[in-house]
């Protein structure tokens, strides 16, 4: 042990501290030094100055030899670089380990806002060959400032001039946040991003960090837990504060239909509805920086709904309904669920019961919604596991302060989905409102959580989170309709939406023969741009298209009618027409324009029908709407 001796490595990157011994041979201890680093044998020189003078070889000399004492500094620069350009090849390198990454203090490990970074920090600090989203990249080109016209009161200078009531504002500029209308609490991802980086480290020290609360494994000092536990094993206390970003900013439906169509389950039956929401995020001008989550198209999963309850059962369509998506242009960018409860039948009132003196969001939906959140985490270069919170959203549709249908989005904290995916935060049974995070038992250890409140004289007090108020987990976001509805899927017809057998819908070829001879279009696009229509075409068990379905979902992503019409003389095609004419009782000619071409056949007497003008679905024979009185044609 007298023969073991620490010698120091100072890098473009940061020092290192490499054990050794005075026997040691100098290629045993490069080796050494370029595991440590991640560099070949080959790509760095040491030496025993600053100014690249004494440079060691890879010989057969001892450390004793080579004159290197305990506590002595060596000076690495990377192979064929000079001293000025030394960080950026080494940023080109082989990944660095974790080991030689810089230690973060527990304290920010505790915060929401536990890291970030932006595109200058060297690219050694992030995880490499990730592909990140397009909204993503293409945010991290922007210039992100908020420019600001000459005021002529204040500004006394020329027109080419700039000053301080002029100039450019940052994208996190608070003041500028709090005074839009209405007032914006968080700002963007990419403007914290750009918080962060604006110093002038330009945010070299500064790294996107994953919340952990579990104990580090490989600690050999001590017995694994429950029998023994260290301060470099065991994850810091949290103490939850409110997170200052939001990684989407807006959600947006690209028109009423979308969720009139989704509601129409709970109007028919009284039970609660959930499904998935599908779409793509796009720039929010509205906030600098901000991303904007586009509803296209709602998916009902299989699930077992009652008035007060909803339980999801495993989907055997998933994978081909993310696939169907993804070759549309769309990805799963949210989940949706109703909490509707009818006040007035006549008038179509509900209650509202989601508000501040009741919650907002349950614990156990906090819970399943960083459940979702971690399942679709967001992938970032500037994290090193690659991943960093997520921009996977959630929206309840419930009563408003005018007992009207609202629309509210959120999402958790990235500490809240840290605590739901360690299996740490638990919902309390008879209070919605209260979370309950777990206490360490011989299985599990969990870490101390602390939340900020004030007393009744104003001071601020930590409480245990036991209970927890889940507010402290909950990031609201805007959701909006546009004032020019929008048309993925420009059907003007109802294909059955999947999964409600129980309204007697079903997707059938009996139902497609139906929903062929109602439409009344001529242009073959119109007719097969409908989201539940591709998903039948594609998951039914009598003639799956999903091998032979790519042309056809090429044409709906690109508004393409020849490249439809080229899929609509498949013999795929054909044996659909086929089967709809035998299983609808009727010949091919009569199917309308989706057979033969032609106009289409009216529609039968004998099916419920949707009310032009206010959507709502009336039962067969009448001519009037039930609700609005106005008439069927």
């Amino acid at each position: 042990m007298e023969d073991t001796i620490i010698v120091r490595v100072q890098s473009p990157d940061g020092m290192r501290k490499i054990a050794s011994t005075k026997r040691e041979m100098a290629s045993a201890f490069l080796k050494k030094v370029g595991k440590e680093f991640g560099f070949s044998s080959n790509g760095f020189s040491i030496y025993l100055n600053r100014n690249k003078t004494g440079e060691i070889l890879s010989q057969n000399k001892t450390m004793s030899v080579l004159k290197i004492k305990h506590g002595d500094m060596l000076f690495l620069y990377p192979s064929g670089a000079s001293s000025s350009s030394s960080a950026e090849v080494m940023d080109t390198a082989t990944p660095h380990s974790s080991s030689s990454l810089p230690s973060i203090s527990s304290s920010s490990i505790s915060s929401s806002s536990s890291s970030s970074s932006s595109s200058m920090i060297p690219r050694s600090f992030s995880a490499p060959q990730v592909q990140e989203d397009e909204i993503d990249q293409y945010l991290a080109k922007q210039d992100g400032k908020i420019y600001r016209n000459k005021d002529p009161q204040l500004c006394r200078h020329g027109a080419l001039g700039k000053c301080v009531h002029c100039v450019p504002l940052e994208p996190f500029d608070e003041d500028y946040l709090n005074h839009l209308d209405p007032p914006v609490k968080h700002m963007s991802f990419h403007a914290y991003l750009r918080k962060l980086t604006g110093g002038a480290d330009k945010g070299k020290f500064a790294a996107l960090e994953n919340i952990s609360c579990k104990i580090k494994s490989g600690c050999e000092g001590h017995p694994p837990w429950p029998e023994g536990i260290c301060t470099k094993c065991q994850p810091s206390a949290i103490t939850l504060n409110r997170q200052k970003y939001r990684h989407v900013d807006n959600i947006m439906f690209e028109n009423h239909t979308i969720a009139d169509r989704f509601l129409d389950f709970w109007r028919k039956t009284g039970s609660q509805r959930m499904g998935y929401l599908y779409g793509k995020y796009t720039e929010h001008t509205d906030i600098p920086l901000g991303i904007r989550a586009e509803v296209a198209a709602i998916y009902e999963p299989p699930q077992n709904a009652t008035q007060n309850s909803l339980e999801l059962v495993e989907d055997p369509k998933a994978a081909a309904v993310d696939e169907i998506a993804a070759k549309l242009g769309l990805c799963k960018v949210g989940w949706i669920f109703t909490d509707l409860l009818s006040e007035d039948t006549r008038i179509g009132t509900v209650r509202y019961t989601r508000n501040h003196e009741s919650h907002y969001l349950s614990a156990e939906e906090c819970i399943t919604a960083g459940h979702f959140q971690n399942s679709h985490s967001n992938t970032c270069r500037l994290s090193r596991d690659g991943q960093f919170g997520s921009k996977f959203v959630t929206v309840v549709a419930t009563g408003g302060p005018d007992n009207q249908v609202h629309f509210e989005g959120y999402q958790v904290s990235n500490q809240c989905m840290a605590l739901v995916r360690d299996e740490c935060l638990l919902p309390c049974k008879d209070a919605p409102e209260l979370g309950y995070v777990k206490e360490s038992c011989p299985e599990q250890y969990v870490p101390d959580v602390f939340y900020k409140d004030k007393d009744k004289f104003g001071n601020d007090i930590t409480f245990l989170a036991r209970p927890l108020p889940v507010e402290y987990l909950i990031i609201d976001i805007t959701t909006t309709f546009p004032k020019d509805p929008q048309y993925t899927f420009c059907s003007t017809q109802r294909f059955p939406i999947e999964n409600r057998d129980i309204l007697g819908e079903t997707q059938d070829f009996h139902s497609l023969a139906t929903y062929l001879s109602q439409c009344t279009s001529t242009a073959f696009l119109d007719i097969v741009s409908d989201f539940h229509l591709l998903l039948f075409l594609v998951t039914n068990e009598v003639m799956p298209l999903r091998d032979s379905i790519g042309l056809l979902l090429d044409a709906v992503r690109t508004s393409d009618e020849d490249l439809a019409q080229t899929w609509k003389k498949s013999e795929q095609w054909a044996t659909i027409e086929q089967l709809c004419s035998t299983v609808g009782g009727q010949p091919s000619s009569s199917l309308g324009y989706g057979a033969m071409g032609g106009p289409s056949a009216p529609a039968s007497s004998s099916a419920m029908w949707s009310c032009l003008h206010c959507t709502f679905m009336n039962q067969p024979g009448t001519e009037h709407c039930e609700m609005c009185s106005l008439p069927r044609s």
